[in-house]
């Protein structure tokens, strides 16, 4: 076992430790607390320590976020708004794949980092005072309704929303647009997404905002006065101010990223393992997801890219539905999410489990390159994301002319590494429609690092290099001085690569 392995294992037995001390406080609080664990089906609309004591701990709104951290979040951003202010979010809708088949429910990423509430047909308004709170909470919800809760489950009661929740006031949804109407005339600054510009001339773009803020309930008519309001120059978008709270992530975010992160990282190792000449990229796709959902995932945070060959020169190949052939490298670029948060790697590996020598002085230029931007990733390094990205092109052409590539202008950014090297990642798999690439990294921030070389079959490169692609991509930490790579758990040295592929480095397929 080599020694860069035995630095991998640690993260692991961290996690283990981390196991049994939580359900060893778990058991002696068991018997303190009141917890309605043996009930069955539950009595909310989303797990909570007093069904699932399994899964959280006392105080936890979700897996490791507690309720102060989402008061702490409410509170800041009601904190950085001017005196009269109202924030309106609002939750998910349900997604239809076919008629009545619905998707598996995500709740709206902004609306759950306020409120961690889970439920569809849901929101809140927030609105500013000056109490030492600074803000109160209204959370709308459909409340119980046995008829409902027969075909669809539990609700979250009212009562339990107060309680739970922290809301000083739960209504039905059903109540959601004459109270807004209500509210905004009282405010002047209205902080709300809405999906079009409001125009009173476009019908469609008024559906469209009604669709979006509306609960499936009748008349229509009801809603339409809420409309007029909303159209006014008081309205102002609630997705950037949310944005710059999420761009830095607290102590227990980074748990959870962490936790995410492991998750995938030994899934790419023993998928490593499992795969082989002569399957499918399919096959290895699903059982990428397989040991994820076992390990406690609740979905892929995107479509897995498991890209074999000359498939790997796609940047985004999702279809993953041709054969493993012998000698050729797959390239998976797949994560989970995992309580809240999205995790994202990619590795590069030999199908028959062993680099040939291009494939290895290919891969080890793009790792090369990828050690010193992780590096790069401090505070102190005073770097951004356009500095970093001009720094991974620089990096890139001094090793790929190293071995052997003649380049010309052009050749880098426009053919062989046509993408940007890293995006924030958070709730998001991209965390990044309002961030400004122009800023320095600061501490607390998660980024991925992310080069990659993809050599398509012309004469300008070297011939031994034709329909090789190469990504190495990790989840990082950025820290005041150090940098810490979440993502620690998937094999990337071309002596730990291999050992995965061949069974070596005891872990196995499953």
């Amino acid at each position: 076992m080599s020694a860069s392995w035995r630095l991998l294992q640690q993260p692991l037995v961290r996690a283990a430790a981390r196991y049994h001390r939580h359900h060893g406080t778990l058991r002696a609080l068991a018997t303190e607390v009141s917890i309605d664990s043996e009930r069955k089906p539950s009595n909310y609309g989303q797990p909570l320590f007093q069904s699932h004591p399994h899964l959280l701990k006392p105080h936890e709104i979700t897996p490791g976020i507690p309720a102060e951290e989402f008061e702490r979040r409410r509170k800041e951003l009601m904190d950085s708004l001017p005196s009269n202010s109202l924030v309106v979010s609002v939750a998910a809708p349900i997604k239809f794949m076919s008629g009545n088949i619905f998707y598996k429910f995500r709740q709206a990423s902004d609306f759950w980092y306020l409120t961690g509430f889970q439920e569809p047909d849901a929101a809140v308004i927030l609105e500013k005072t000056s109490t030492s709170r600074g803000y109160k909470m209204t959370l709308f919800s459909s409340g119980k309704d046995s008829d409902k809760e027969k075909w669809e489950g539990a609700r979250t009661s009212f009562s339990d929303a107060l309680s739970i929740f922290k809301a000083d006031s739960a209504m039905s949804i059903e109540s959601f647009p004459s109270q807004l109407k209500s509210l905004v005339s009282r405010y002047s600054n209205i902080y709300i997404d809405t999906p079009d510009p409001i125009s009173r001339r476009s019908p469609r773009t008024v559906k469209s905002l009604l669709r979006y803020l509306s609960p499936p309930v009748q008349p229509k008519s009801d809603y339409e006065p809420v409309v007029e309001p909303l159209s006014s120059s008081r309205r102002h978008p609630l997705a950037p101010l949310v944005a710059k709270l999420r761009t830095f992530k607290s102590e227990q975010e980074q748990q959870v990223m962490r936790a995410a992160a492991d998750i995938s990282g030994r899934a790419h190792a023993k998928t490593m393992r499992f795969s082989r000449p002569g399957i499918s990229e399919g096959i290895i796709a699903a059982h990428f997801e397989y040991l994820c959902s076992l390990a406690g995932s609740q979905r892929p945070a995107y479509v897995p890219v498991v890209a074999s060959g000359p498939n790997a020169l796609i940047i985004h190949y999702t279809s993953n539905n041709q054969m493993v052939q012998e000698g050729e490298m797959i390239l998976m670029d797949a994560g989970c999410e995992y309580n809240g948060y999205a995790s994202d790697i990619t590795r590069t590996f030999p199908a028959s489990g062993v680099f040939t020598e291009p494939q290895k002085d290919l891969y080890t230029a793009v790792l090369n390159a990828q050690k010193v931007l992780i590096s790069l990733c401090t505070e102190s390094a005073q770097l951004n994301l356009h500095e970093l990205h001009r720094k991974s092109c620089d990096l890139l052409r001094r090793e790929l002319n190293q071995i052997g590539f003649n380049l010309h202008t052009g050749d880098l950014e426009r053919v062989l590494y046509p993408h940007f090297l890293s995006h924030p990642i958070g709730i998001d798999l991209h965390e990044s429609a309002h961030l400004d690439r122009g800023e320095h990294l600061k501490a607390r921030m998660v980024i991925t690092v992310e080069p990659g070389i993809y050599v398509p079959p012309t004469p300008q490169f070297p011939k031994h290099f034709h329909n090789i692609g190469i990504r190495i991509e990790d989840q990082v930490l950025v820290g005041k001085e150090h940098p810490v790579v979440l993502s620690v758990t998937a094999p990337k040295e071309i002596i730990d690569v291999e050992g995965a592929c061949q069974g070596q480095l005891g872990i196995g397929p499953f």
